[in-house]
């Protein structure tokens, strides 16, 4: 992982966040190439749950709410973690993550003896009793902090969606089953975060609200599971480091009827990238309750006292964050080449930062023009990286580094024959194409690459 850190430093992914300033513990910037690589990711996930379905519609609700949202959805009364204290150097964490690292699972029998014997993993040190710790970030609206201004950062985006539901529903006219997808930051206060960018206090959310009518919550969830499990496939990830892992009772939160884990092996062990839950009807119940407004779907195609109910909901919820460090890593490989090892990284085309390098042969005079007309005709249709710096083979050795599916090289001939290179990323087989034909034959390649 210190290799991958190190890159992606070096190659502009991620930054340590006020890093002039000695950063700040589990916060990232993404960098020029990080930017791109994240936004495709979100443009791949909303194309594929939001444009290309009928059954789906967008929303961005705000990071604020009211602060009964929060009280209706249980986040006030459950969304905390268990945190033991060293009574020595002060350090906090979680105690069920000090029993997972040492091979006890925090809900089995032997847990209760086993927390008797936990030290500080910092200095050995005896550990206080656990407390709750609430996970939400607390802030104030306006100039006055009391407690009637307090607010929260939200800490997931689907409570937005909730209570937004009737809105959706008078002013799109949708019928079951449908649903609601949005991308968005979320806030955790989380006591040890960690990972990389894998487990972060800010964070992104791409999450869809899915209602149905009870009885079909669990066609609907095996569906889901399904459907985003092979989004992940399609994109590239290895299907020998992918995995399904439903939730055994003892570990559903507050508002799961069931819950199905896809996840990641990550260089330090298996992790979740997306969680598709059953939520049953408890959100919307909630939220009629303590808001006092109807939230019951009147159903056209049923009979009798069955025409009105509150709608069960399947939630597929995943982290962008997570995606984009699975994408990446899942693509980096090490490849003999001579006496070397040419790193490369075989990013899907539809996620990779940049699609197309235009690479001129040479920096002289006369060559220039030509490789900027190259480099303006392709940058209209591709994410297009223009480079002329250090010898040629540096700089398809830079592109294979950050994922550049196809490089083209303008070189002193093009300027007579008007025909350029195009270099495979993956084979490295290069071919001679005319300059008219370009845009048209990369087209193609993209389109039947993977």
């Amino acid at each position: 992982m210190d290799l991958m850190m190190s890159l992606s430093k070096r190659r502009g992914f991620m930054f340590q966040s006020s890093g002039i300033y000695g950063g700040l513990g589990s916060t990232w910037d993404y960098g020029p190439l990080g930017v791109e690589l994240k936004r495709n990711v979100k443009e791949a996930w909303w194309r594929s749950v939001i444009a290309e379905r009928d059954d789906m519609v967008g929303l961005d609700a705000a990071i604020l709410m009211h602060p009964q949202v929060w009280v209706a959805s249980g986040h006030v009364e459950n969304f905390s973690d268990p945190l033991v204290e060293c009574k020595e150097c002060n350090s906090r964490f979680r105690q069920d993550h000090l029993l997972e690292a040492t091979g006890i699972d925090p809900e089995s029998p032997e847990a209760a003896a086993a927390l008797n014997e936990l030290r500080c993993p910092n200095c050995g040190g005896e550990l206080g009793e656990p407390r709750r710790f609430n996970l939400m970030f607390k802030t104030f609206m306006g100039p006055v902090e009391d407690t009637a201004n307090e607010v929260f950062l939200r800490p997931e985006t689907a409570q937005g969606i909730f209570v937004n539901f009737k809105n959706v529903l008078d002013s799109t006219r949708k019928k079951l089953p449908f649903g609601i997808g949005q991308i968005g930051k979320s806030f955790r206060n989380e006591i040890t975060p960690g990972n990389f960018t894998f487990r972060t206090r800010e964070f992104e959310q791409m999450e869809v609200e899915f209602f149905v009518k009870p009885g079909n919550d669990e066609e609907w969830l095996n569906s889901w599971v399904d459907a985003r499990y092979q989004w992940y496939i399609d994109h590239g990830i290895r299907a020998e480091n992918l995995r399904r892992r439903p939730h055994g009772d003892d570990e559903l939160a507050h508002y799961a009827k069931a819950c199905i884990d896809i996840e990641y092996r990550f260089p330090w062990g298996w992790g979740e990238l997306e969680g598709i839950a059953n939520r049953g009807d408890f959100d919307l119940r909630r939220h009629q309750e303590i808001s006092g407004q109807d939230l019951t779907y009147f159903d056209e195609s049923a009979e009798g006292d069955d025409r009105r109910y509150l709608p069960y909901v399947i939630e597929p919820s995943g982290g962008v964050d997570r995606a984009t460090l699975a994408f990446w890593l899942d693509a980096y490989d090490e490849e003999p080449d001579g006496n070397n090892v040419r790193v490369v990284s075989h990013i899907h085309r539809d996620l990779a930062p940049v699609t197309v390098a235009a690479l001129p042969l040479s920096r002289n005079d006369k060559l220039l023009p030509t490789a900027r007309r190259v480099y303006d005709i392709l940058r209209k249709h591709f994410r297009t990286q223009y480079d002329d710096s250090q010898a040629i083979g540096r700089r398809y050795r830079r592109q294979d580094e950050i994922g550049t599916p196809y490089c083209v090289t303008i070189d002193f001939d093009t300027i007579d024959d008007n025909q350029v290179t195009i270099r495979d990323r993956d084979t490295m087989h290069q071919a001679r194409v005319p300059v008219s034909e370009l845009v048209e034959i990369l087209k193609d390649k993209l389109e039947h690459a993977w």
